[in-house]
Formats: structure tokens, C-alpha cells, sequence
């Protein structure tokens, strides 16, 4: 029996539009209302992504954030509210398109996309967190290091940073590492596709931490440390998506054999065609494996030597119709009688 989807029965167009709609209204719904959520608690958010530069500079005298135009804390503070209200609700966003896309697919397709579903927000918070716990502190300091006290001949040169391009530099840098993480999920799924191999994978490593630094150069400010910073953790991440792409080539080959009723004899520790399979009867495996192997280059050889016997068969009667072949006067004459 072929497999077949969740929903048998074909949905006309109508129907599917329909069904788009109310996934929209409940993304669009659940947006406003964290939005709404999120405005009065707008400050405390602020703060929080304020506090790597409070703890380097809670020890000045004097130190503050200002900003220079009327509305830019009003401004601000939605801005941090839009984008916290975009950052909860990302799971029911997923969970819409997921139920709007599930009944079209077979099983073994929503198999293969829910691990996908379920990375793709952890590891975008993963990378928020790695760039808010430990570059943005390094970043902060070594920005703080081009400070000048005042001179006899000279001004201070101090830090009153703004408040509007404090956030953005933040969210800039957070949604860069968020996004940078997503590269195993991009690349294997690409392989699970068949649209790259671990191989390709592997023999473009070089321009691949090329397009990495020129990724962490374009995304990240103009220093060394967050783009060195972001530039490392997505080469480990290229590693790593090689990695899972021969495990899924593997797994491909394992139920490519799996459904010829062949069995793969490349690892030791191979699944085998049956489930039954226990570590005791391994060697008896590997026995039935080695003799398998001998039978099927013995039926090479023998349908080798069925060839060659063949075409020696061919030959002789070839030669055997010249022979046969009467030439009368200029012109040549074959006995259809002999020939045949």
C-alpha cells in the first residue's frame, strides 16, 4: 500500500485559502497582543540588554546613555517591544505554518522536517546568547580602551553613548550570530534533499571559511573581536553540518539496501536488513556477508565467461556464412539455403 497523506480527500482552492487565512489571523493575532504585552515592559528589556555596558562602566563617575532627538526613547522603546513581541511569538508563527503544511505531507516527510522546525528557534537563541554572554562584554571593552582622560593640553574623550544606536548595534549583533547558527540547518537540509553531499561539503571547506569571515566582516562591527567571534563558532557549525550530512547519506544507503533486501556490510556497527539483529550473531552475519559477496563475484565471473562463449559463437558462424558464400563469375552469390 503506498503511503498517502494526512488528508486523503484533495482540498479545492477555496478551501486552502481559507485555511491560510486563519493561520494568518492567529500569527498576526498573537503578534499585537504580545506586542501590546511587551510595550510597558519595554524598560525592563532595555536594561537588561543595557547591563554588559553598565557592569564596564558602573565605576565611572558620571556615566550615562542620553538621547539627542524628542521622540528617540519613545521610539526606542516600541522598537525593543516589537522586537520581543517578534521574539515569543516566532513559536506560534512556526506552529501556524507547520499546521498549514503538515496535511500536505507524507510521513516520512514529516519526519524528516519536525528536528528542522524544532532546531531553527534553538539555535538562533543560542546564538543570541553566546554574542550577549560573552562577545558583546569583549566588544564593550575594547571600544571603552579608546577613551582619553584630560591632559594639560588636551579634553577628555569619553563614552556617552545613545541610547537608539546602542539598541540597534545589540539587535544588529544578536541577529547576526541568531542567524549565523542557522547554518547546519541550512546545509542539511540541503543534503537531506540530495542538493549538496558531504563530500562537496568537504571539498569547498577553504571557500567556505572565506564566505565566513566575509559574512562576519559585513554583519558585525568594524573589529576584530566580534568578527573573529562569530567567524569561528560558524566554521565549528560547517564542521558539524558535514558531519550530519554523511549521517544522513548513511541512513539513506542503509534503507536503499533496507528495501532490496541487500544488507551493508561498510561499518561494523551497520543496522542490518533485520531488525532481530543482536550483537551474538554479528560474526554469523559477517559470514553470510563474506559468502554472499563470493556468490555474486562468482556470477560476475560466470556471466563474464557466458559473454566471451557468445561472441566466440557468433564469430564461428560468421565465418562459417563466409564459407558458405558461392561467388559466380564477377558478382557474388550466397545460397539462401546454406545460409540459413
Amino acid at each position: 500500500m503506498s503511503e498517502t497523506p494526512a488528508e486523503e480527500s484533495k482540498m479545492p482552492l477555496l478551501d486552502h485559502l481559507t485555511e491560510l487565512r486563519t493561520r494568518l489571523l492567529w500569527c498576526v493575532g498573537s503578534f499585537v497582543v504580545l506586542f501590546f504585552i511587551c510595550i510597558p515592559l519595554a524598560p525592563t528589556f532595555y536594561v537588561f540588554l543595557m547591563d554588559p555596558l553598565y557592569e564596564l562602566m558602573k565605576d565611572k563617575p558620571g556615566a550615562r546613555m542620553i538621547f539627542t532627538g524628542l521622540p528617540e526613547q519613545f521610539l526606542t522603546e516600541i522598537k525593543i517591544a516589537f522586537f520581543a513581541s517578534l521574539a515569543v511569538s516566532t513559536p506560534v508563527l512556526l506552529l501556524q505554518i507547520w499546521k498549514f503544511v503538515a496535511p500536505g505531507l507524507y510521513r516520512h516527510e514529516k519526519n524528516a522536517f519536525t528536528p528542522f522546525l524544532v532546531a531553527t528557534p534553538v539555535l538562533f537563541t543560542m546564538g543570541a546568547a553566546l554574542v550577549y554572554y560573552f562577545i558583546i562584554p569583549m566588544a564593550w571593552r575594547f571600544f571603552l580602551s579608546f577613551e582619553m582622560p584630560s591632559g594639560p593640553d588636551t579634553m577628555a574623550i569619553q563614552l556617552e553613548p545613545k541610547v537608539n544606536e546602542y539598541l540597534s548595534l545589540v539587535l544588529l549583533l544578536m541577529f547576526a550570530f541568531g542567524i549565523g547558527f542557522e547554518l547546519p540547518v541550512f546545509l542539511i537540509l540541503l543534503a537531506r534533499v540530495g542538493i549538496v553531499t558531504a563530500d562537496s561539503l568537504a571539498q569547498k571547506r577553504r571557500y567556505a571559511v572565506v564566505g565566513v569571515f566575509v559574512f562576519a566582516a559585513v554583519l558585525t562591527p568594524p573589529d576584530v573581536i566580534s568578527q573573529i567571534g562569530l567567524a569561528v563558532p560558524l566554521i565549528l557549525l560547517y564542521e558539524i553540518s558535514i558531519l550530519g550530512a554523511r549521517m544522513i547519506e548513511k541512513k539513506r544507503r542503509e534503507a536503499d539496501a533496507a528495501a532490496d533486501g541487500t544488507c551493508l556490510p561498510h561499518v561494523p556497527t551497520a543496522r542490518r536488513c533485520s531488525s532481530d539483529d543482536t550483537p551474538n550473531n554479528h560474526l554469523v552475519l559477517w559470514r553470510a556477508l563474506v559468502d554472499q559477496e563470493a556468490t555474486m563475484m562468482d556470477r560476475v565471473g560466470a556471466e563474464e565467461r557466458a559473454k566471451a562463449e557468445r561472441a566466440l559463437r557468433e564469430r564461428a558462424e560468421y565465418e562459417e556464412r563466409q564459407r558458405n558464400t558461392i561467388t559466380y563469375g564477377r558478382e557474388d552469390y550466397t545460397d539462401p539455403d546454406l545460409s540459413n
